[in-house]
């Protein structure tokens, strides 16, 4: 018996099947952009641990960081003795992120938390509990997250009722036919017939929408957004959990449209791999809730602050931002080049901003029905040849490159030379 299979029969016995793995092969060790297996086979990391990684494995920063602050200690609870590091990193995201005039910002350990935190910080700012998030949108696995999220399988399938008051609207998809103009008019309506808008608290919306299929959402439907809830009293939340920390091009996917939002939700790439998640807003909306009323027994670890202080300094040091655009050009022609071919009519659409990119496999350009099928089978079969590789979409057929920032482009051309010669033998079977 191999040491995957093993180690998988241990762990059908030992885990919840609903906490469900991709592939059948566990990591030994990993390095910036490629990870080996506990038989000692590579892999070249196009998954980055679902978009933590930017600053790719172990860096050099975040370990030496990691390392003296536990040499120090691991652990006070912030809410007993506080210690610099929080600080200092929420000063660092108060002079990062775009949020509207002085800012504030609390940590705590995953995104579904700093969504849960937003709700409440909203729902304390305005004395309103309704919320709007849109189609498509993932927001989380706790209750108010699968309440905000818009797909059903696997994400809410058996597990509501969820909390009340929460609405969706459509996200505009250009590709799907849904213009900004359609979604605008829905959530006309929807504020006409549904909820009065003097009873809702905010907006959440991801810039690029992730779990949903690398959906880019329109700067001027943002703008319109925007506009909506300074006329009705709304707060706008930007899910940056995602899109932040230079995965798009730009520190944050919203500064593509020029917006200012009135909170921002951080995780995964903020810490480099350790567990840390923040809401940053306008200092006015986060001093809404009374003391005590936010927090949490392992919110904002000192190892998880150190590691997202050294974060920082290696994406402003190596210009991960430049480094973003220019990945996301070579990511964006060489699966543009792809398509082209007459043997890849199943590449429907190339999408994305920066390094975030995507591509949506069909059975037929004219139908743009979805190839969910052909997308589990390019998963599993890059993995055979040494390629992890992410699925997403609300029907299953979008295939997303979430590779490390700091990935070499010879790695990255070696990746897509996988997906490509991949694809053709699957399209040809």
């Amino acid at each position: 018996m191999s040491a995957n299979t093993d180690l998988n029969a241990r762990k059908a016995a030992a885990v919840p099947r609903g906490v469900a793995t991709l592939l059948p092969v566990f990591t030994d060790r990993a390095e910036n952009a490629e990870l080996w297996d506990v038989e000692g086979k590579r892999y070249i990391d196009f998954a980055g641990g679902i978009a933590v990684l930017n600053t790719g494995h172990l860096h050099a920063k975040v370990k030496a960081a990691v390392a003296a602050q536990l040499d120090k200690f691991s652990h006070t609870c912030f809410q007993v003795t506080p210690y610099e590091s929080y600080v200092a990193l929420a000063e660092k995201l108060n002079a990062l992120v775009p949020c509207r005039g002085e800012k504030k910002t609390m940590f705590l350990t995953t995104g579904a938390e700093a969504v849960e935190n937003s709700i409440k910080i909203a729902r304390a700012h305005t004395g309103r509990s309704g919320v709007i998030a849109f189609s498509g949108a993932f927001h989380g696995r706790t209750m108010m997250g699968m309440a905000l999220t818009g797909k059903v399988v696997p994400y809410k399938a058996g597990f509501g009722p969820f909390p009340a008051e929460v609405y969706h609207a459509p996200f505009p998809n250009e590709y799907h036919g849904v213009s900004v103009e359609e979604a605008l008019r829905y959530l006309d309506g929807l504020l006409k017939t549904e909820i009065d808008p003097s009873r809702i608290a905010a907006m959440i919306v991801e810039p690029v929408q992730g779990e949903g299929g690398f959906n880019v959402a329109p700067a001027e439907w943002l703008q319109a957004l925007r506009k909506i809830c300074d006329d009705h009293g709304i707060l706008l939340i930007a899910d940056e959990i995602q899109t932040g920390f230079a995965r798009t091009g730009k520190m944050f996917g919203i500064e593509h449209s020029g917006i200012q939002p009135d909170m921002m939700t951080m995780a995964k790439s903020l810490a480099g791999g350790f567990p840390l998640s923040a809401v940053t807003g306008t200092a006015e909306v986060m001093e809404s809730a009374a003391p005590g009323g936010l927090g949490g027994t392992y919110a904002g670890g000192p190892m998880a602050c150190a590691a997202g202080l050294a974060v920082l300094e290696a994406i402003e040091e190596e210009g991960l931002v430049e480094r973003s655009a220019k990945l996301g050009t070579l990511l964006t022609e060489r699966l543009e080049a792809m398509a082209k071919k007459n043997s890849l009519s199943c590449i429907g659409d190339v999408r994305g901003q920066g390094a975030m990119v995507a591509m949506e496999l069909v059975t037929d350009r004219e139908t743009r029905a979805p190839a969910a099928d052909l997308t589990k089978a390019l998963v599993q079969a890059v993995a055979k040849k040494g390629l992890i590789l992410l699925a997403c979409g609300t029907r299953g057929n979008v295939i997303r490159i979430l590779v490390p920032l700091t990935a070499s482009d010879a790695l990255v051309n070696e990746g897509l030379d996988i997906i490509e010669s991949t694809l053709e033998e699957l399209s040809a079977a």
